[in-house]
This record gives structure tokens, sequence and C-alpha cells, in this order.
């Protein structure tokens, strides 16, 4: 039975894992953090999101950026400090406009398909996520984004997409909860949301099941590729008291590695001798708890973006409503900026009569590569493969995303299933 070592511990780390057990592989799961499910897949927006399959690579995109630069609480922010990571990345996407349609429609198909994966294990397996099958709303406040919708609408739809428009008593209809005037508004009904940190931790537990190891708490230091596998040399965390300083470092050897270690990955490529060129872009939730019948019930289910904001939102439960938005380009910086969070506060409080005196902020680094398309392949050593850079898309694609490269795995080393 061959062994295959997966870098990464989120969502695509452990959807990567469960696939590669169900085809008989032997699997043993790599992670900096002590748990799985901790960084990126820890509290970004929830949505399950076909209709937000659109790459952000056109003119308008880069026009916006522009204009939105210099105003601290604008959707996108791009801090113009040189760093050449940065700029090669912004050059590549610049390239890649000219792939805006096809990338489109390729990515609205493989939202469609993982959603069909995921679901079939979430049943499979019994994991509770708080799964909301309500569809996915976005409004809007103008006729001119209404009618830049109508165009993007066209390629999801072609993509296979179920979504149509909805007036503004439709807006309402749909979602209730919902003040303000709009112009209007599209409505994918098959869309939905889900506690993605819950359910890599239900999945990580299934794993572990089916004998899959988690070999948490260790960050990769070198790698060695062999002619049949591939050995790293791990350390683990010293400030972990848990840890015995003889275990401090240890060699850990496998017939092949995936690696789906998320804004990580461009470390570990280059430790393969692989280029890849994913850069993380920041994003900021807040998760709004809900402890009074009045915001209970004023809330929305129906999971919503509002384009102009660029804010998500999904109910996950009862009790936990999730605000979610921004894209920052900063490097890999982790902080969490009040003059990040405060605009998703203040949308809340504009737009539901909920209580926001209690809410919880997070961020995380997107992985994105610069034609916003995960990267299934394979590297340049032997047995070396990727499922990563996914972007703003992981926990929409990241099911169909590890069925493919289950594949591409297969091809390269085949193992009898019972």
């Amino acid at each position: 039975m061959p062994h295959v070592i997966i870098i990464g511990a989120g969502i695509t780390g452990v959807t990567t894992a469960y696939t590669l057990s169900e085809l008989g592989y032997q699997v043993t799961v790599i992670d900096r953090h002590r748990y799985p499910a901790m960084e990126t897949s820890f509290a970004n927006g929830g949505q399950l999101s076909a209709c937000n399959a659109e790459v952000w690579n056109s003119t308008g995109t880069i026009l916006k950026g522009l204009r939105w630069m210099l105003k601290q609480d604008a959707p996108v922010l791009f801090n113009p400090k040189p760093s050449w990571h940065k700029y090669s990345w912004i050059g590549e996407f610049i390239s890649n406009i000219a792939h805006y349609r096809d990338n489109t429609i390729e990515t609205v198909r493989l939202a469609i398909e993982a959603r069909n994966h995921l679901f079939a294990i979430a049943e499979r397996e019994q994991i509770d996520f708080d799964l909301q099958r309500r569809g996915i709303l976005h409004f809007y406040h103008d006729r001119k984004s209404y009618d830049a919708a109508t165009r993007t609408n066209e390629l999801l739809v072609s993509g296979g997409l179920e979504r149509f428009a909805v007036t503004p008593a439709e807006v309402k209809q749909i979602e209730p909860t919902l003040r303000g005037q709009y112009y209007g508004g599209y409505f994918t009904p098959s869309d939905s949301t889900g506690d993605i940190h819950r359910f890599t931790r239900g999945l990580a537990s299934a794993c572990e099941r089916r004998g899959v190891r988690f070999r948490q708490g260790v960050t990769v230091e070198s790698v060695e590729c062999l002619q049949r596998g591939v050995r790293f040399l791990l350390s683990s965390d010293k400030t972990d008291q848990e840890v015995p300083a003889r275990q401090s470092l240890e060699d850990v050897a496998g017939d092949a590695v995936v690696v789906c270690a998320g804004v990580g990955s461009r470390r570990i490529a280059s430790l393969l001798g692989d280029r890849l060129n994913v850069y993380p872009v920041k994003g900021y939730s807040i998760t709004v708890h809900l402890e009074d019948e009045n915001s209970v019930s004023q809330a929305p289910w129906v999971s919503l973006l509002d384009e102009s904001a660029k804010i998500v939102t999904s109910r996950l439960g009862a009790e936990r409503l999730r605000i979610a938005g921004t894209a920052e380009f900063n490097g890999c910086n982790r902080d969490i900026r009040m003059d990040r969070i405060d605009p998703l506060i203040r949308w809340v409080n504009q737009n539901f009569t909920v209580n926001t005196s209690r809410v919880v902020p997070w961020s995380g680094l997107r992985p994105m590569m610069p034609n916003m398309m995960p990267r299934v392949m394979k590297g340049r050593a032997p047995r070396v493969f990727y499922n990563t850079g996914h972007g703003h898309l992981g926990w929409t694609l990241s099911a169909a995303t590890a069925a493919a490269v289950g594949k591409v795995v297969w091809e390269h080393l085949p193992t009898d299933v019972n």
C-alpha cells in the first residue's frame, strides 16, 4: 500500500486525505497547527457558491482597485510597498485577463461538481456542519452594477448554473429581514452555506477512523526528493510543552507527497524544485452571536452578497451569523485591523435589526493564483503533486479538486482497492 504524505490540514488537505484513503492509499497529513482547519479554513464566509465563480481577472477589477487604493475601508486594499512577489503576481494577473471568460466558465463547472462530492461525503460520514441549502442572493443598489451582473450571469449560466434575475420585491420575499432599497438581484437556489471549520474537523475525524494519521504541530524544514518518494525533515513547535524536546526534529518519508499548504505552498514548492506563484490575499470575517430572541428572528437565513460592499453573509445555525468580505494585498500579514472590521459591523447594523454587542473578528489568507484557478498537477520531481491555490473558493471547490488530484496520483502511483 503506497504511503502518501499530504502537507496541510485545511479543507483542501483533509478532503484530499479522505479521497486518497478511499482509493486505498496509506495517508499521513502534516500541518504546523495543533489541530486541523486552524488557518484559512477556520472562519471564512461560509458560502458554497458556484455563483461566485467569476474570476477577478478583468479590466473592471483593475480600475476599481485603483479607485479604492487610498480608502482604508475599501472592499479591496492594496499596499503599494514594493515586493517582487506581489508585483510579479500582479503582472501575471493582468496577463490572464484574456482568459477571463474561459476560466470563469470552467470554475462554475468545477464548483457544481464539487457540490455533489461534498454533499455525498457529508451524508456518508454524517457530518453536521450547519448546512443551509437555501440558495444565495446577490443584490445591487443601482442599474450600473446590476447590468454588469447581468453580463456576468450569462457566463455563469453558460457553465451550467441555474441562476435568475429577481425584482426588488422578490429580493424582500426571498429574505424578509433585509432592510433598505435595491435596484434588483440575482438568485442561485442551488447554492448553500455551512461552517467550513466544523466540516473539516468532522471529516478529519472520519479520516482517522479510516486509518489516516495526522501529524500536527510540525513544520517542514527541508525536503529530499528520492527516486521513489520524498523525505521531509520536520521540526516540532518548541513552545508546545506537551511535545518532548527529543521529538523536536524528525524524518518522515513517503512514496509520494501532495502539497495542500495554502499560502505556504509557495515555500514548499520551492523546496521541491517547483515555482508556484501563490499570493496571500487577506480576508476578514466577523461572527455575530445572536443572543436574544429578536436577533435570532431578524438575522437572515438566506445567504447574501452585497455587490457594492463585497460583503457576504452565512447563517451558521440559530445562534450565529457570519459576515465576511474585503481583499487585502499586504503580504503574509495576519493582523486583525479594526478599520477593516468596523465596516463589517456597520454593514450589519445598517441592514438588519440584530444586536452586535458580541462579535468575534477573524482574518485569514486566501492562497490566490494569478489566473484565479486552483493548481491540480504533478510537480517536476517524481511523485510530487499539488492541490492548492484555490483563492476565495477553497470551501466551494475543494471536494472536486481532491477527486481530481486523486486521479493524477493514481495515474502515476496506482494501488489496488479491495
